[in-house]
C-alpha cells in the first residue's frame, strides 16, 4: 500500500503555515483572480513567492488553483499569473478551463496539470480523456462511491485525487447555476452566493432543505489508500487556521498509522460544524445527508466565515 498525499487548503499565509506545521504533504491555494474561491484571502505575486519558498523548506508542494471558466479576453491575464507561479516554483496547476490548460502545456511542456473537480469528472472515460489531454491528475467528482473510485483507479494510469473532508454542494461541482440565476454571481467564476445554504419551505417541510452536511472520510483513509487514490484533499480555503491545523493534524495522524481517539475526532469535527457530517456519497448510504431539520445554518458557521461572507456581500 502506497501512502496517499495529504493535500491541505490555504487561503492566506497563516493557513499555509498551519497546514505545513500540521503535516500536510502539499497545499493548494489561489492567486488574486480566477480562483474557485474568489472570496478567500488568496495570494498576490509577492505572497505566492514567499508561500512557495516557505512550504518548500519543509518539502511541502504548492498547487495553484486557477480553476474558473474564463473568457478569451481573460486568458492573457491568466497566463501572467501562471508565468509568475511557474517561475516561483508551483508544483502543479489545478485547471477547469481547457483552453487555459492547453496554453499552459504549450508554453511550459513540463508543467504539471491537475483537472479541477469543477470539470465534474465521474467516469473512467472522463479520466482517460483528460489524461490524453495532458492532465497528470484528476480531482474526482465528490459524488462518486467507493466502488466507482476503485474501478476508475484500477483501470487508469492517471492519478486520482479525492475530497475527504469539508463542504459538499447540493449540485455537481462545476454545474451549479442557482447562484447565477438568483443573484448574478457565478459559482463557476468563484463567486457563489451559497443560496443552497438558506432556509426554504416545501410542502410540510421548513428548514435548510438544499444544504448537505459536510464531508468526513477520516474513518476510510486506509481503504482509500488500498483503492489507489493518489491524493486526499481537504476542503477549506475560506476557513481559518484553527480549522486547517486541527483537520490536517487529525488526518496526518491516521495516515501515519495512528488511531484517532474519540476525543481527538470530536475535537477535529467541532472546530467547524454547520450541521453535522456525512460519508453518504462515498458509502452509498445517503440517508440523513441533508441539513433539513436546521432552521438557520449560519448559527453554526464560524465567526470568521460569517464576517468574511458579509464583507463580500453574501447573505
Amino acid at each position: 500500500m502506497k501512502k496517499p498525499e495529504l493535500l491541505a487548503p490555504s487561503g492566506n499565509m497563516k493557513t499555509l503555515k498551519a497546514a505545513v506545521e500540521a503535516g500536510a504533504d502539499a497545499v493548494y491555494l489561489g492567486a488574486g483572480k480566477f480562483s474557485a474561491r474568489a472570496f478567500a484571502g488568496n495570494f498576490d505575486d509577492s505572497e505566492l513567492r514567499v508561500g512557495i519558498k516557505y512550504a518548500g523548506r519543509a518539502n511541502v508542494k504548492v498547487h495553484l488553483a486557477i480553476n474558473t471558466l474564463m473568457t478569451d479576453r481573460e486568458l492573457t491575464e491568466a497566463m501572467t499569473i501562471v508565468d509568475h507561479a511557474y517561475h516561483a516554483g508551483a508544483a502543479a496547476f489545478i485547471v477547469q478551463d481547457l483552453g487555459l490548460g492547453e496554453l499552459i502545456k504549450q508554453k511550459y511542456p513540463d508543467a504539471v496539470l491537475h483537472a479541477s473537480t469543477q470539470m465534474t469528472a465521474q467516469t473512467l472515460k472522463d479520466v482517460n480523456m483528460l489524461g490524453n489531454l495532458g492532465y497528470k491528475r484528476v480531482v474526482m467528482a465528490r459524488e462518486l462511491t467507493r466502488d466507482q473510485l476503485r474501478a476508475i483507479a484500477a483501470s487508469t494510469a492517471v492519478e486520482t485525487e479525492v475530497f475527504v473532508h469539508g463542504a459538499l454542494c447540493s449540485a455537481y461541482s462545476g454545474q451549479c447555476l442557482i447562484s447565477s440565476f438568483i443573484g448574478g454571481r457565478s459559482a463557476n467564476r468563484g463567486k457563489c452566493a451559497q443560496p443552497c445554504r438558506l432556509p426554504y419551505k416545501s410542502a410540510n417541510k421548513n428548514g435548510v432543505l438544499l444544504s448537505l452536511k459536510d464531508l468526513c472520510l477520516v474513518d476510510y483513509i486506509s481503504e482509500l489508500a488500498d483503492i489507489g487514490v493518489k491524493s486526499l484533499k481537504i476542503e477549506g480555503r475560506m476557513k481559518g487556521e484553527d480549522y486547517v491545523r486541527a483537520v490536517v493534524g487529525a488526518y496526518r495522524l491516521v495516515l501515519d498509522g495512528n488511531k484517532l481517539s474519540e476525543k481527538q475526532k470530536k475535537a477535529m469535527l467541532g472546530v467547524f460544524d454547520r450541521g453535522g457530517y456525512t460519508d453518504g456519497y462515498y458509502t452509498g448510504n445517503r440517508t440523513g445527508m441533508y441539513m433539513e431539520n436546521i432552521k438557520n445554518p449560519y448559527t453554526a458557521v464560524s465567526k470568521e466565515i460569517a464576517m468574511r461572507s458579509a464583507k463580500n456581500g453574501e447573505k
